[in-house]
């Protein structure tokens, strides 16, 4: 799928585009503005640029370049045991230009992403996530119907939820004796 799509992660989330109808086409042009790359190398680029989280399948970046091609914008040429590097044209110079808005907005989303993508990987929050999973298993392995045991639970995550929340959006503030 050319724009990432949106997948169901664990537990049947739904997880965002990485990207999103035509900003593959945007980044492999930047990318080839920056030095001429075979297929692989801009793979590994925009799979970076996303923060390790997403890579493109060949699947969708040689068609891309195909495109690009038949367009006017990248050509190829042979090398490297008969492999394809890709240069921009002048025309696709041009259109690179004329779209940088786009690729610099595309490029900040992905940092974005790619800065959410790493706070949870963080080993602090990882290991509070697990043991509030670990915490709920034991306290509720055997419990039969325990509808007031259920709504305390749910009050209780509830709250901490929204301490997440304020401390994501509030300055620190230091407590006071």
């Amino acid at each position: 799928m050319l724009d990432g799509g949106a997948s169901e992660g664990r537990g049947g989330a739904r997880r965002s585009r990485q990207l999103e109808p035509g900003d593959l086409r945007l980044l492999i042009l930047d990318a080839l503005a920056a030095q001429p790359s075979h297929g692989y190398e801009l793979i590994k680029a925009v799979g970076e640029w996303v923060g390790g989280d997403y890579s493109p399948s060949p699947g969708t970046v040689y068609p891309t370049l195909a495109l690009l091609e038949d367009l006017g914008l990248a050509r190829s040429e042979a090398s490297d045991g008969g492999r394809k590097r890709f240069h921009l044209t002048p025309q696709g110079q041009a259109e690179r230009e004329a779209q940088a808005a786009a690729i610099a907005a595309v490029r900040e989303r992905l940092a974005n992403a790619r800065a959410r993508a790493h706070a949870r990987r963080l080993p602090e929050i990882r290991r509070a996530m697990e043991n509030l999973k670990m915490a709920l298993r034991l306290r509720l392995e055997g419990e039969a119907e325990a509808t007031e045991l259920v709504r305390r639970l749910a009050e209780i995550i509830d709250r901490a939820a929204v301490e997440v929340e304020r401390a994501s959006t509030a300055p620190e503030q230091k407590e006071r004796p």
